[in-house]
């Protein structure tokens, strides 16, 4: 199964990324995931079900950590032809 996981961090800061989203950032683009896109005001990253699975909980573990003091995220099952 092929998941996509699309996320925000808060608060937001317009003039320079916080500490939070740069770890999310970093979580994203180290976890074993493909089709990954890091915007200033969300991202997405899509891959196996166990890789974004585990991205997520690295994820939510070390943007809170950081200070992040809201992580809103939506998980969706995707067709391989999305891929």
């Amino acid at each position: 199964m092929r998941l996509k996981v699309e996320f925000t961090t808060e608060p937001f800061d317009l003039d320079e990324a916080p500490a939070h989203a740069l770890v999310a950032r970093e979580v994203i683009e180290a976890a074993e995931l493909d089709a990954v896109d890091v915007g200033p005001f969300g991202n997405t990253a899509q891959g196996g079900a166990d890789a974004v699975l585990s991205a997520v909980d690295a994820l939510l573990r070390k943007a809170l950590e950081a200070g992040a003091t809201r992580v809103s995220l939506q998980v969706n099952v995707v067709e391989e032809e999305e891929a």
